[in-house]
């Protein structure tokens, strides 16, 4: 039997670190080691933090979802913001690094499974998933 988690976070920064220690302290509470909850801290302020860039803030915020179950925590965020075109998201070149646009990522490499589910228009919902014993 999984347990639940869920929080409604206003789109402002100063809020992203209050989600990533919750999360950090659901992960230990979990059994995870300390290198996958500093994984899982990093994955969830990079999910917040381009929740909050993108202009939530009129929107009322973003909610974050937990999931724990037997052998894994999954994580949602998700706004109801403008959404992205998913399909369109490019890599970052190694070769030719930018500022920004590293957190998509980021994500995908830290998490086990990482799911984006957007809809322009109608949000984005960022699913990572870490498993306990991987």
């Amino acid at each position: 039997m999984a347990d639940f988690l869920k929080i409604s976070v206003p789109g402002k920064p100063e809020y992203v670190s209050t989600v990533r220690m919750t999360v950090s302290a659901l992960a230990n509470s979990a059994g995870f080691d300390i290198e996958a909850i500093e994984d899982i801290k990093v994955a969830v302020s990079e999910a917040c933090t381009n929740v909050v860039r993108h202009g939530v803030e009129e929107l009322n915020g973003y909610e974050v979802s937990c999931e724990l179950g037997d052998d894994r925590l999954v994580i949602c965020v998700i706004d109801h913001a403008g959404g992205y075109d998913v399909a369109g998201y490019k890599m970052p070149e190694p070769d030719h690094p930018k500022e920004g646009g590293l957190g998509i990522f980021i994500i995908r490499a830290l998490m086990d499974e990482v799911d984006i589910f957007s809809e322009i228009g109608s949000g984005t919902r960022i699913q990572m998933v870490k498993y306990t014993h991987r």
